[in-house]
């Protein structure tokens, strides 16, 4: 299963916030890497280029390549409503992004470990594909028995997003996807009408 696997500072200091999730090491060094980072004279970006910087910056941000990314907003764009807003809806609706809104993984990339290593069940059944789409009203939770992973309770504990969209239950380590996000409730920076325009040409 193809995903990145390089070092995530350096891309968060290329798009110059941590999309990753809290970095340490990016608060140290928050300027673009290379040489020539902390240089003021930088060349100002093409149309063509602020477009592909934010497409890359999404991708990172959820984990996928090209193909991926490319697939979602075809089927983005045949559904109804706004193209860039219904491609966020089909990324925040995978698998692997709900299991790290719930606090079950610290970052998108252990979710999809999570899920991939078969400790993530949907509506009591095990999933271990990342990009299957969750629909409103799934119950996901963490497989009975998973639910002693240290990984998976020091995420809990240290989780304090909650998301309206989502409900949790700590009883039974178990939430539910209530209903898709409203564009205004995604706290990530996403202009994704550059995307629609990036691909539109």
């Amino acid at each position: 299963m193809a995903r990145y696997t390089g070092p995530s500072t350096k891309i968060a200091r290329k798009f110059g916030e941590p999309i990753f999730g809290p970095d340490k090491y990016f608060e140290r060094r928050n300027f673009p890497p290379g040489q020539h980072g902390l240089a003021k004279k930088r060349k100002k970006s093409s149309e063509y280029g602020t477009q592909l910087k934010e497409k890359q910056k999404v991708k990172y941000t959820y984990g996928l390549l090209e193909r991926q990314f490319r697939n979602l907003y075809e089927k983005a764009s045949k559904m109804k409503g706004i193209k860039g807003e219904n491609l966020i809806m089909l990324l925040e609706s995978r698998l692997d992004n709900i299991v790290y809104r719930m606090g079950i993984a610290p970052t998108r990339a252990a979710a999809r470990q999570l899920v991939s290593h078969r400790h993530i069940v949907v509506n009591g059944n095990v999933n271990s594909i990342p990009s299957v789409l969750v629909k409103p009203g799934d119950v996901i939770g963490v497989r009975e028995r998973s639910k002693s992973l240290e990984v998976i309770q020091d995420s809990l504990a240290a989780s304090a997003n909650k998301y309206p969209w989502l409900e949790w239950d700590a009883n039974t380590l178990s939430g539910k996807f209530l209903n898709l996000p409203d564009r205004t409730e995604i706290p990530e920076t996403i202009n994704e009408q550059l995307i629609v325009e990036l691909y539109s040409k």
